[in-house]
């Protein structure tokens, strides 16, 4: 008679312990990935803004100074040489959709995450004589 191989009660037992021990180091690494990942999104968001804007003054200034330039097929309104408040979004190519929620005052945007809104950053139209300002309040704490 031939005897049949297999895994004992015992060995599959301490396979699974193994493997629970293995999960419980390994979950915790995982479980701060969602912020760092929203940080990222963010942070991309930022950069893309500041380029906007970069591009939006270099297109005002290589077309005698418009009060509104075209990036895109979008009209972006300019305010002392640089993109306003209402249009940096456009200029920068951050769509108002699932990824982002915009609130605008008068000089000001305020680009956050859709689901944390202390994730953000706001744009501040150019005074002047000056470059637009960007706070930028994205960090790992903010965006938990």
């Amino acid at each position: 008679m031939k005897q049949q191989g297999g895994f004992t009660l015992i060995e599959l037992i301490t396979v699974i312990v193994i493997l629970g021990i293995l999960s419980a180091f390994a979950l915790p690494r995982f479980a701060g990935l969602e912020a760092q990942a929203r940080e990222a999104k963010m942070s991309g968001a930022l950069a893309a803004v500041r380029s906007g804007a970069a591009l939006a003054h270099a297109a005002w200034l290589a077309q005698s100074q418009p009060a509104a330039v075209t990036m895109e097929g979008q009209s972006i309104d300019i305010v002392n040489g640089y993109p306003d408040a209402e249009t940096i979004h456009l200029a920068a190519g951050v769509a108002n959709d699932a990824d982002f929620d915009f609130t605008s005052t008068a000089t000001t945007q305020q680009i956050e995450d859709e689901d944390i809104a202390t994730c953000n950053f706001v744009y501040t139209e150019a005074a002047a004589n000056a470059q637009p300002a960007i706070t930028n309040n994205i960090s790992t704490a903010n965006c938990d």
